[in-house]
């Protein structure tokens, strides 16, 4: 199964509560840091919302 390796490289100052949510969602909290989550519809949809903000990268497990 794959994973997404998601990091979080712009700050959250200024955007709107529903960024915000969505970061906090993903389980980041502070610049640079870095998640593993499945690579599902769900997640997919999250990472769309706030793709400005963060980094991507698939991982095959």
């Amino acid at each position: 199964m794959k994973q997404l390796q998601i990091k979080l490289v712009r700050s959250l100052i200024g955007r709107t509560q529903s960024q915000r949510d969505t970061v906090k969602s993903l389980g980041l909290r502070k610049i640079n840091q870095v998640v593993l989550r499945e690579d599902n519809a769900s997640v997919r949809g999250m990472v769309s919302k706030v793709s400005h903000m963060i980094e991507l990268t698939e991982i095959d497990a």
